[in-house]
């Protein structure tokens, strides 16, 4: 059974990453934050009791299902006011800069030229940009394997598919991936 300060100390490591997994689904900072937050509660008010070594592959799990839960919300909703964008603000606001998650050293600050830092951003922007027009489930297959690190049983528990289909979609999504990067003069 994970202690209370072992459960707390699982979120904290995992909320950052949690919380980008969740942006990159939804487009929505506050949806984002939303569904990461319920998906932390309701790991630790139902499997607060499990081993710790457990709970990533249950809160990957959780955190999958509320990501489905919220768009199935969101298209039950807009079936039902179908002029419901009359009421959201402008489009583009609290926009999301994947820049500003990558933590920097004051070494690195100070040794990069304004041409290589320019440049990096750009190479980022233009990654970020491929990485969302990924299918849904290319997207969330590739996340899982190299973002969270997840190996593709995990992977596939996390998404409630098959090994074979975590496959599918990882190979499907590196080869678009590489395709529109290099379509873009990307070559890493």
């Amino acid at each position: 059974m994970a202690t209370e300060r072992e459960l707390s100390e699982f979120l904290r490591s995992v909320e950052r990453k949690a919380f980008k997994r969740a942006l990159y689904h939804v487009r929505d900072e506050e949806a984002a934050l939303d569904i990461v937050q319920d998906s932390m509660m309701k790991l630790a008010e139902h499997y607060g009791d499990k081993p710790a070594d457990e709970l990533p592959m249950l809160f990957q799990r959780i955190l999958s299902n509320s990501t489905l839960d919220w768009f199935r919300r969101r298209k039950t909703r807009n079936a039902i006011f179908s002029n419901l964008s009359d009421f959201e603000g402008p489009e583009g606001e609290g926009e999301f800069d994947l820049l500003e998650t990558f933590p920097q050293s004051q070494e690195s600050i100070d040794e990069d030229s304004p041409e290589v830092s320019t440049s990096r951003k750009e190479t980022l922007l233009q990654i970020e940009e491929a990485l969302m027009d990924l299918p849904p489930r290319q997207r969330e297959a590739f996340l899982l394997r190299y973002w969270e690190d997840l190996d593709v049983a995990e992977t596939a528990a996390a998404m409630g598919c098959s090994e074979g289909s975590v496959k599918t979609h990882c190979s499907r999504a590196v080869h678009t991936l590489a395709q529109a990067l290099r379509a873009k003069g990307i070559r890493l």
